[in-house]
């Protein structure tokens, strides 16, 4: 005999922790209720333990399968992210966003003041570019950059020599410490404007 009605389950599949009310019926169907209850729900924990155990041998068993087949934790994740992220841009939300993005870009790249921004920022960079020609043919900057070569010549002569005369790492690491080490000269021919 089953007293509940179809409200009282229906909230107690929701989650709602109430118990029913059984003030309407006499104490022997209440008695009879909650043993139907009880037995229910030896059942009940009863499949679960089975299907906990039935899970458990499943998981074991798809592990060592995964082994064999050599599929890592770091695989099974970067698929399921790849995965997400293609369910994600194929959702209409993304199409719909990525839609009005581009509605968005086209009307800020066609208005006249981006134009005009644009065109400012470009005649900037032409001059800088410019500027830089000049200075790159002018006398101070050959001076610097003949300065510059001719120290990394020094150095790479040194370091040569020292390569030829065939010290080990360990003796030229001993040597510099107890020598003065004195850095590459640069010839004094043109002062630097």
């Amino acid at each position: 005999m089953n007293s509940i009605s179809p409200t009282t389950e229906e909230a107690m599949a929701a989650g709602d922790h109430q118990a029913p009310d059984l003030s309407h019926l006499t104490e022997e169907e209440k008695e009879h209720q909650e043993k139907l209850w009880k037995e229910e729900l030896v059942q009940v924990e009863d499949e679960i333990a089975t299907l906990r155990t039935v899970l458990a041998s499943k998981m074991r068993r798809s592990a060592e399968l995964k082994r064999n087949l050599g599929i890592t934790v770091w695989k099974e994740v970067s698929e399921d992210i790849n995965q997400g992220i293609k369910n994600v841009k194929e959702s209409n939300v993304y199409q719909t966003v990525e839609s009005k993005v581009g509605q968005v870009t086209k009307a800020v790249t066609d208005a006249p003041i981006y134009q005009r921004t644009t065109s400012l920022i470009g005649g900037i960079t032409g001059n800088i570019t410019n500027k830089i020609g000049q200075m790159r043919h002018s006398e101070s900057f050959r001076s610097i950059e003949e300065r510059v070569g001719s120290a990394y010549e020094n150095v790479k002569t040194k370091v040569v020599s020292r390569s030829n005369s065939q010290q080990s790492l360990d003796e030229a690491a001993r040597s510099r410490s107890s020598s003065v080490v004195t850095s590459p000269t640069i010839p004094e021919e043109k002062p630097v404007a």
